[in-house]
């Protein structure tokens, strides 16, 4: 059987973002966390062309559990599930996990299924009518990482992250991104 994660050795600890839950982050991390555009377009703004994308692992698995609630998908149902790493230059600067349902891969007329070593954000920033549903927190222990992701992101200690529903036509999208720590010098 094919691993659910190339990130994880389990499921990370999630918290809601509820009111409130911002002023509890680090500032270089609310400003990630809280950024209201495409992370991919922000790393370009300040690296240029050096931003690249390496792709970890992409096949259609059954995501965590608590993926498949927050998207309402029946545990039998495969998802696309893509996790890459962001970087400038081979430098990490964003781990990422995405889960994108077969029924939002057919609306966005299979962009998201092909996307290559191309930045998700790039995709889906560009569709007219994407909308923010929810978002999640999370502050994760290097015991929760696998080695060979703590390996690709030089990861020493525990990594802020964020989760995003997204809806493309009113199909949603889970994507997952954790800040480490080089882009954290950014803000």
């Amino acid at each position: 059987m094919s691993t659910k994660s190339f990130l994880f050795n389990r499921e990370p600890l999630w918290l809601e973002n509820r009111s409130g839950t911002r002023h509890t982050l680090p500032e270089n991390v609310q400003s990630w966390t809280y950024e209201p555009g495409s992370l991919t377009q922000r790393l370009r703004d300040y690296y240029g062309a050096a931003i690249g994308v390496k792709i970890l692992l992409q096949q259609w698995n059954t995501p965590f559990l608590s993926e498949r609630r927050l998207l309402k998908l029946h545990e039998n149902k495969y998802s696309l599930i893509r996790e890459v790493l962001l970087h400038a230059d081979g430098k990490p600067l964003i781990l990422a996990r995405t889960i994108i349902p077969a029924k939002t891969i057919k609306v966005a007329k299979s962009n998201l299924a092909h996307l290559g070593s191309r930045p998700l954000g790039e995709v889906i920033f560009s569709y007219p009518k994407l909308e923010r549903i929810e978002m999640d927190v999370t502050l994760i222990d290097p015991p929760t990482w696998t080695q060979p992701a703590i390996a690709e992101g030089h990861i020493a200690q525990p990594i802020w992250g964020r989760r995003t529903v997204y809806a493309i036509a009113q199909r949603q999208m889970l994507v997952s991104e954790f800040f480490l720590p080089a882009v954290l010098e950014v803000f």
